[in-house]
């Protein structure tokens, strides 16, 4: 990238972080700045993993050392804890981790259910004691408190990806509970069914009821759902009653502008984590038990979630993508086979960075932004306790840390960044890199702190690219057809 083009990012940034929040009805055009400063961005969202249980091997060699990590971080340790994890329920009340697979078969209770027992509310207080157990059925008493080794090697991309790029000390799932409402923020900056119920504190907080009951491979969510299908709505104080799934709100997309294209990669149409089948006016369904139908649904949905590789090698990468992974690259515990995600995740990564060819010769790299995170906490152990927002927000805002991983040609190599973070974050982001005032929905965008862009030294040349390692036996050709949704949950 040339000096005159860094100098206009820099530009670019510097006026968008000027605007103020702005608050829209849908139809309305938001308020915007200079041009974009990424030509492309692109959300991957893995399942389920804390820090603490997915990040060990940055505590020691070959890629950190026990002294990198620490409770208490400084500006350059990651805030990883490595032994006596609390439990409440123990011999004095820590326990020590042991280490499991990625694809370790227990899956955990991350329920909203599960968000309040792990939490263990300090009475009268506004702090999680961090003490408690998510708990899951048929599962041993101490199945949160475990690690993922990062001896065999799985792990291996994830933690080059860590240690080469940005790394976020304190992202937090926005919501206390499962997917369903996670992808919902993540999309859309809210969970909740109306603007006016997300200025009530109202949000939808769990998975699907139907027919076959909670969630499953084969539950449809969305407007599109059978009749019958419930969701469930929490109201401040904790009051929950069930709700149908069909939602009706700005999202982000609807702040776009016409030059501004999207794409959401998800590998089933009617599953928990393809968000925008529960935005009325994106979806525009049918029937009640038939399928979406709107342009916006037909024009940028892809229901096989390695097109986004062919897309990137056709130079046919949209400005925004959010890539959903199929079950046996998700990251999801409770799947035997399910040990995909790194390897899954670093091939988008090496995708962008060996291009060369597209946007008119300069290639992706420079010009591209890559999140990496996960959609909630899976149930596993955490000791950084999330604080709460304030109310009418905050009896379900904010959940338990995920982790966030920041790829770009303009990232500092071992960059560690202490802020606070949320999904409203990314959010923000996209709409500080498009031009569109930050906090445009009046959502978790603008209940956010942050706008990720401290992830960025655009005062420094691009980096250049070095792929990452990949085994290419992991991604099969089985792995890579699995249509199937993460899980349940």
């Amino acid at each position: 990238m040339s000096t005159l083009r860094v100098a206009a990012i820099f530009t670019a940034l510097s006026v968008s972080a000027l605007l103020v929040a702005a608050a829209t009805r849908i139809g309305s055009v938001p308020a915007r700045a200079a041009g974009a400063s990424f030509k492309h961005v692109i959300v991957i969202v893995q399942e389920n993993r804390t820090p603490d249980n997915l990040f060990q091997g940055l505590c020691a060699p070959p890629f950190g050392a026990p002294s990198r990590c620490s409770t208490t971080p400084g500006p350059a340790q990651y805030d990883i804890q490595t032994s006596a994890w609390l439990d409440k329920f123990a011999p004095g009340g820590t326990i020590a981790p042991t280490p499991v697979t990625l694809a370790h078969t227990v899956d955990l209770n991350h329920a909203h259910s599960g968000f309040l027992a792990q939490c263990d509310l300090t009475p009268g207080t506004t702090t999680c004691k961090m003490d408690g157990r998510s708990g899951c059925n048929q599962c041993p008493a101490d199945a949160q408190w475990r690690y993922v080794t990062y001896s065999n090697g799985t792990l291996k991309p994830y933690l080059e990806l860590a240690t080469r790029y940005g790394w976020a000390n304190a992202m937090f799932q926005t919501n206390q509970g499962p997917s369903y409402p996670a992808h919902q923020f993540l999309f859309g900056a809210t969970s909740a069914p109306s603007a006016s119920d997300d200025a009530a504190g109202i949000f939808d907080s769990e998975n699907l009821v139907g027919t076959g009951g909670v969630g499953g491979f084969n539950k449809t969510a969305g407007c599109a759902a059978p009749a019958n299908t419930q969701s469930f709505v929490i109201h401040p104080g904790g009051r929950i009653n069930p709700i149908f799934p069909c939602f009706e709100h700005q999202t982000l997309v609807d702040l776009f502008d016409p030059s501004v294209t999207w794409r959401y990669y998800t590998p089933n149409p009617g599953s928990i984590w393809t968000a925008p089948n529960s935005i009325k006016h994106l979806c525009m369904a049918t029937a009640p038990g038939g399928t979406c139908s709107g342009p916006a649904w037909t024009d940028h949905l892809d229901f096989h979630p390695p097109d986004v590789l062919s897309d990137i090698a056709s130079c046919n990468l949209r400005s925004v993508s959010w890539v959903i992974p199929a079950a046996r690259y998700s990251d999801h515990a409770g799947l035997k086979s399910g040990n995909g995600g790194p390897a899954w995740v670093a091939s988008i990564v090496n995708a962008i960075g060996k291009s060369t060819t597209c946007d008119n010769g300069q290639g992706y790299w420079d010009d591209t932004a890559i999140f990496i995170t996960w959609d909630d906490w899976g149930g596993w152990y955490d000791h950084v306790a999330p604080t709460f927002l304030p109310k009418p927000q905050g009896d379900y805002q904010y959940g338990f840390r995920v982790p966030l991983i920041v790829v770009s040609a303009y990232t500092p190599r071992n960059y560690i960044n202490n802020a606070h973070h949320d999904f409203g974050s990314i959010v923000r982001f996209i709409e500080h890199n498009y031009g569109i005032a930050e906090g445009a929905l009046n959502f978790a965008d603008s209940r956010s702190t942050s706008d990720l862009t401290g992830f960025f030294d655009l005062s420094k040349p691009p980096r250049s690219f070095t792929a990452i390692a990949v085994d290419p036996s992991v991604l099969t050709a089985a792995v890579m057809n699995d249509t199937s949704p993460p899980d349940d949950d």
